[in-house]
């Protein structure tokens, strides 16, 4: 299981819980995982979101491995000009 740490407007779609585990060895199974377990969630995330895995922020790289011991955070889609 990965713990994942929900940062900020998240939190209200995750049942106002701020770490949650899911079962996942892949950002897409990440996504995936937690889409299921909470259906409020699901429009964020086909909107997009950032997922950070150790201090390194991800958008869409599906195939990024995620170790059980990763410190994993999702936040809103992170943009830059």
């Amino acid at each position: 299981m990965v713990q994942v740490r929900i940062w900020g407007s998240l939190t209200a779609l995750t049942d106002g819980q701020r770490e949650v585990e899911v079962e996942a060895g892949t950002l897409r199974e990440l996504l995936d995982g937690l889409g299921a377990r909470y259906p409020g969630l699901r429009p964020q995330l086909e909107r997009g979101v950032s997922v950070a895995i150790d201090g390194l922020v991800y958008n869409d790289s599906w195939f990024t491995p995620i170790r059980e011991d990763s410190e994993v955070v999702l936040l809103a889609r992170l943009k830059g000009g």
